[in-house]
């Protein structure tokens, strides 16, 4: 049974949910319709959703995503049985294999992601508890990525990406696989304001070759992705404005085939470079009446 997400949702980093608001934020979220909730670099042992699943009602829980290179295959099974037995069709597994500089960092070698994430998945599939196909998603940016979500899950999670990335997406994935691009927004009318957070939003993202090989794919040039990005990269990646005016990017996602939208609010709130922060409340709140 597909996991129902709704047409839009939020994508937050876990490290601004180590608040004492967190549960009430995410009930909020539940409360004013969102579909799904994204939590960025989700630790294998799922505790964090688990949390949330459990002050939330109607909201399904996504990772978005698991480091496959970090995770045992076995103990993330189980985890996730953990969940979806408690919280049945509201949690969804997002899966990836991450960027060579922090897999680097575990100490392992970055060879052949996608045939490691492959035998990820037949580990998945073997466990004594399989994780279903229809209940996990893949990260995915290149025509390999996206077919492999095709054929072994419910569909991609591309992340970074643009309207024209996701009308490729959907032509690589077919008709039928979910397709859930995320979107970063900055909710400021100032142009040189929404900038200086957008770039601060991107700027980590642009020193990891998985990401800037796809923007070079989508026709950016190597002084569009160098240092911090070009004026043009970063309107293009990072929708700013009011909330109609931000509307109308995921909009344009849907439009290129996108089934749900996952929206990350860059704000003052989050500082990915000390990964604190808090959770972006007042700007969900402002988005929900344009969005949903």
């Amino acid at each position: 049974m597909a996991i129902p997400i709704g047409r839009v949702g939020i994508w937050s980093p876990s490290y601004v949910w180590n608040t004492d608001d967190a549960r009430e934020a995410a009930a909020e979220i539940d409360a004013l319709g969102y579909g799904a909730l994204w939590l960025g670099a989700a630790a294998p042992d799922l505790r964090l959703p688990e949390d949330l699943l459990a002050a939330t009602d109607r909201l399904v829980l996504a990772t978005g995503i698991v480091n496959v290179w970090a995770a045992d295959a076995a103990e993330l099974a189980a985890g996730f049985h953990r969940l979806a037995k408690a919280y049945p069709n509201r949690f969804l597994l997002g899966l990836g294999v991450s960027h060579a500089p922090v897999v680097q960092k575990l100490g392992k070698a970055y060879t052949r992601p996608l045939n490691y994430l492959a035998g990820y998945l037949d580990a998945l599939d073997n466990a004594p508890e399989p994780v279903p196909v229809d209940q996990r998603v893949l990260a995915a940016l290149g025509p390999k990525a996206l077919t492999l979500a095709a054929q072994r899950s419910a569909g991609a999670h591309p992340y970074l990406v643009t309207p024209e990335h996701t009308r490729i997406a959907r032509e690589t994935l077919g008709p039928g696989p979910l397709l859930v691009p995320e979107q970063k927004v900055v909710l400021e009318t100032d142009p040189s304001t929404a900038r200086a957070l957008a770039r601060a939003g991107v700027r980590y993202y642009l020193g990891l070759p998985n990401y800037v090989r796809n923007l070079l794919a989508l026709g950016f040039t190597e002084d569009d992705v160098a240092g911090d990005g070009s004026e043009r990269l970063v309107d293009t990646l990072v929708a700013w404005g009011t909330p109609d005016q931000i509307a109308k990017r995921i909009t344009e996602h849907h439009d290129a085939g996108a089934d749900h939208v996952a929206v990350q609010v860059v704000s003052p709130a989050a500082d990915s470079t000390a990964w604190t922060g808090r959770p972006a409340r007042e700007e969900w709140r402002a988005l929900a009446a344009a969005l949903l």
